[in-house]
Formats: structure tokens, sequence, C-alpha cells
């Protein structure tokens, strides 16, 4: 997603609070830059390319080439100048996302989630937010998005052990717009005819600030 104009061990890569969801918050840029670190930054994969528009593949080997793409998801990102980058951005299909992003109250979340499930929510929690939305994969567009202003993901951390994780505000945002990259949406799928028009007219209109990979 581009940027906007009582711990308990659990055997996993981050601890977990008491009711089970990762704490993401601690330690943010030492983690993040160890893996931009290792990593080597890919250009990223615009709409249109149809890798972007098919579900991902289920990871299913969390191992040593699952930990090297997730180093170059931190580096793409950071490149990018992105809060949250799928996996197909970088044209790769399996169904990871990393996330480096702000919530509404100013806490940096960074963290690695495998095989991700948004979890539905009861009516009464489903408060929505129509502020502005950006996608690395749809350069220089944006275009107000409504979408729950808070938001639950469960799946498997770098290592294959489960995790939840769990946002609110702009951190929500990004959440559901990464996983529904995985399973072959983009925002701008989302939105009226119009809208998607003009978000492409947009992209047409301006040159992305990073690599990108031409289609055709």
């Amino acid at each position: 997603m581009a940027q906007q104009d009582t711990d308990q061990q659990h055997g996993g890569v981050l601890p977990v609070d008491d009711e089970g969801f990762v704490i993401d918050t601690e330690e943010t840029e030492e983690r993040e830059r160890a893996h931009r670190e290792r990593g080597a930054s890919r250009p990223i994969t615009v709409v249109g390319n149809p890798v972007l528009h098919k579900e991902c593949r289920d990871v299913t080997e969390f191992d040593d080439e699952l930990l090297k793409l997730v180093d170059d998801m931190f580096a793409s990102q950071r490149t990018a100048e992105g809060v949250g980058l799928a996996a197909n951005q970088i044209g790769v299909d399996l169904k990871v996302f990393v996330y480096d992003c702000p919530d509404d109250e100013g806490a940096r979340h960074v963290g690695v989630v495998c095989n991700p499930k948004l979890v539905e929510l009861p009516a009464d929690r489903r408060r929505l937010d129509d502020s502005n939305e950006g996608c690395l994969s749809v350069p220089t567009a944006y275009a107000a998005l409504a979408r729950p202003d808070y938001a639950e993901v469960t799946g498997q951390d770098e290592r294959g052990n489960p995790i939840k994780v769990r946002g609110t505000g702009y951190f929500a945002r990004c959440l559901q717009h990464e996983t529904d990259h995985l399973y072959g949406y983009l925002y701008i799928d989302r939105l009226s005819k119009r809208e998607r028009k003009d978000a492409l007219r947009q992209m047409a209109e301006n040159e992305p600030r990073y690599p990108v990979v031409a289609n055709g």
C-alpha cells in the first residue's frame, strides 16, 4: 500500500499479548532495518500484469527461500516508500505480505503475514472510514474508499507459526489492502467504474518515483 497525501512469548517470531495478537510495535526500526539490509530491492509490478489479478498460491514451505523473499520485500517496500507490500507486487505468486505502517495513534507496526485471512467483523464493529487510498501497483493514483476502521487478520509468520494481527485506522486499511492483493484484488477494483477510470488516468499522467515492471 502507498503512503497517504504484558508480553507473552509463544515461540513465534514476535511475542503476543494476553489476547494472542502479535506485538508488532517493539524494536520496529531494528527489525525493519535488518530485513531490508539483507534484502535486495525489486521493481514493482503494476496494474495489468496477470500476477496481480488472480489468487496467489498458499505458502507451504517456510524455508530460507521464503526468508529471502521477505527480506527482498522489505527492501522493495522501503525503496518505493510504501507501508505494505504483497508478494505478487514484486511478481511472486505466493500469499505473503509485509508491512511497516503507523496506526492512527502514531504507533509503528512492522511484521510479516503468510496465508492471511480477514476475520469477518460483526455489524456493530463495522465503522467505515472513507479516507483516500493508494497502491504501489497503481503509482501516483489515489481515491477515497470506504473500509472498516478496525481489522483482524489470521495467518502464519515467516517461520510457519500461527499468528493473529489487528489494527485500527490507517493500519486496519493496510491489513485489508494487502490481504486483498493476495486474493487478486486491487483497491481500484472496489471503486465505481468512473472512480477506477479516474485512478488509471492519474497513473497514466504521472511518473512513478520508483522502478516498475512494464506491462506487455
